[in-house]
């Protein structure tokens, strides 16, 4: 049933987002009076197809085939690889025949719509559920084996990276491998300090899970009322700070010094304001001790319908340049992030197991962005190397010659295949792992 669940919603969303990007080629294409031939959701390979229909000089169609769907613009050099029609004398109606500027907006057009897609989708998110996250204003981290090998400590509180003021805490991995940081400034205890991070390690930072846990301090929250210490003495407020005479300043460390002591009672030392308190506390088999503890500081923000819009505009932009720091560290091989590269397998396992809806429309957004910025890359086949073509041809006022656009269009069409057999082979060696 999972399985089911993640596979409709992965269909869903590809689907979408599919039907949005070729939509922008074919509104643009259509504004300008170009026509337009085929509008596949999936390829149609063969011929064949699930299901098809006419309007207007337009096929309309869902493929056999269930990669991706493309949009035939007459007179245009693309994957259809239809080059019979370049060998008829050029029409008005044709791609090929009209300004430059228009094929430019025509081939952006994709692109665009996702952006705008997703602009949307965070600005109905900012909407309804708002923003919510763990600030890193005052957070303190537990660092996993990574990190503390890196030099981190726990109770460390990350001030800056490379100067960059982290705001959102559970980024801060993510900020490490992105912005290349040389130097963490850090607060330990009352001292500051500066960590050199070696560059050898982003590779590192890059698949290991969960570097910087939320360090929780041990303020009592409240008591459960179905465990052994229920009547105890312990009080919300109270900050225990020793069992049996170890020290413990966070649920990190209490949990090995309870687990030493299951199954019996400890004596525990807590701070009430400027008074120190010692409490016998009964330990249970499991090592707990029934303590709810008070959770870190959680940012809410809340928007209206008018709020929501410029917030969607700034989550739409932070998205984009976090992930276009992704694919900068995928220009360098030494980062090793070439083997986090998926394909729709990969795709799949980032859906809930359950449908949600908040989830669901971030993903969707997510996805858009990466869909439009990767279409932006200046490969032929792409919309990034029609775009570029497009756009020597108005600065120079030479227009490429057909021969060299389908030679080109073969060679990127080569490096998507060699892209997805990547993206499929690290799936796939996940799988196996």
């Amino acid at each position: 049933m999972v399985a089911l669940v993640k596979t409709l919603q992965v269909i869903l969303a590809l689907s979408l987002l599919i039907i949005v990007h070729e939509l922008g080629h074919f509104m643009w294409a259509r504004i300008f009076g170009i026509r337009v031939e085929k509008f596949y959701l999936f390829f149609d390979a063969g011929g064949k197809a699930l299901a098809r229909w006419h309007w207007g000089e337009t096929e309309f169609g869902i493929g056999w085939i269930p990669f991706g769907g493309y949009c035939k613009i007459a007179g245009m050099v693309d994957e259809s690889m239809d080059l019979e029609q370049l060998k008829r004398e050029p029409q008005s109606w044709e791609f090929r025949t009209k300004p430059a500027w228009q094929r430019l907006l025509v081939m952006a057009g994709g692109v665009l719509n996702n952006f705008i897609f997703a602009i949307l989708m965070y600005c109905l998110i900012a909407g309804i559920w708002g923003e919510v996250f763990i600030s890193n204003k005052d957070a303190q981290i537990a660092p996993n084996e990574l990190a503390s090998e890196m030099g981190f400590r726990l109770g460390d509180h990350i001030i800056s990276f490379d100067g960059y003021e982290p705001e959102n805490f559970g980024m801060l991995q993510a900020d490490l491998a992105r912005r290349d940081v040389r130097n963490a400034r850090l607060l330990r205890g009352s001292d500051t300090l500066d960590l050199y991070i070696d560059q050898s390690y982003i590779s590192k930072v890059l698949t290991s899970e969960g570097m910087f846990d939320l360090a929780v301090p041990f303020v009592v929250d409240s008591l459960s009322t179905e465990s052994g210490n229920a009547l105890c003495g312990l009080q919300s407020g109270d900050r225990v700070f020793s069992f049996n005479g170890q020290s413990v300043s966070f649920i990190q460390d209490a949990r090995e010094v309870l687990a030493s002591c299951a199954g019996s009672t400890v004596e525990a030392l807590a701070l009430r304001g400027t008074d120190t308190l010692a409490v016998p506390v009964k330990v249970d088999s499991l090592g707990r001790i029934g303590v709810y503890l008070q959770l870190p500081q959680i940012e809410r923000r809340y928007y209206n319908a008018l709020e929501a819009v410029p917030a969607g505009v700034r989550l739409t932009g932070e998205t984009i340049s976090g992930y276009v720091r992704d694919l900068g560290l995928l220009a360098r091989p030494s980062t090793g992030a070439y083997k986090s590269v998926g394909s729709f397998i990969a795709i799949g396992q980032v859906f809930p197991s359950t449908w949600d809806w908040y989830r669901f429309l971030n993903i969707l957004a997510l996805l858009s962005i990466m869909l439009g910025v990767m279409n932006l890359l200046p490969i032929p086949a792409l919309d990034g190397g029609h775009i570029l073509f497009t756009l020597y041809e108005m600065i120079t006022r030479r227009k490429p010659s057909d021969r060299f656009l389908v030679i080109t269009q073969i060679i990127g069409m080569i490096l998507l295949l060699g892209l997805m057999l990547l993206a499929f082979g690290n799936d796939i060696a996940r799988l196996i792992h």
